[in-house]
């Protein structure tokens, strides 16, 4: 598998705060069980990782199209996003951090901070209530 270059955003904008600007975001447009791991070192493509679950398809489709506009906003690099069309997984890939837009059961099944568990979790934004440990479990 070929190693992912991240490339600088314009203007430079550090992960962290990025990340704290998305999961803003998400909150903002109602999304829930909001996760903000840091995966520096520990994944190939990114530094921070961002679950989030949407109430249906509708919602995750909005809660993607503004990561996208907010990225486009700040001058953001952004690859893109899949899964779009159906809704019940989409993956948001702004170079350095990968939003994944979730409806609840696919998101328990593929248990992605599960899968990222030796990540760090990074702190929410001021007034985001984190998901508490029972709502990762299975």
């Amino acid at each position: 598998m070929k190693k992912k270059t991240f490339l600088p955003t314009t203007p430079l904008i550090p992960t962290e705060e990025k990340s704290q600007l998305l999961a803003a975001l998400l909150d903002e447009k109602q999304g829930e069980n909001i996760v903000v791991l840091d995966v520096t070192g520990i994944c190939p493509i990114a530094e921070h990782i961002i679950v989030v679950s949407a109430r249906g398809q509708r919602h995750a489709q909005s809660l993607a199209d503004a990561a996208m506009h907010l990225a486009k906003e700040k001058n953001l690099i952004s690859f893109g996003m899949e899964g779009y069309d159906a809704g019940a997984w989409i993956l948001v890939d702004l170079n350095d951090i990968i939003i994944h837009v979730f409806q609840d059961d696919i998101r328990h099944y593929y248990n992605i901070e599960g899968l990222w568990a030796e990540g760090t979790r990074v702190a929410a934004p001021t007034g985001l209530m984190p998901a508490s440990d029972d709502d990762q479990e299975d």
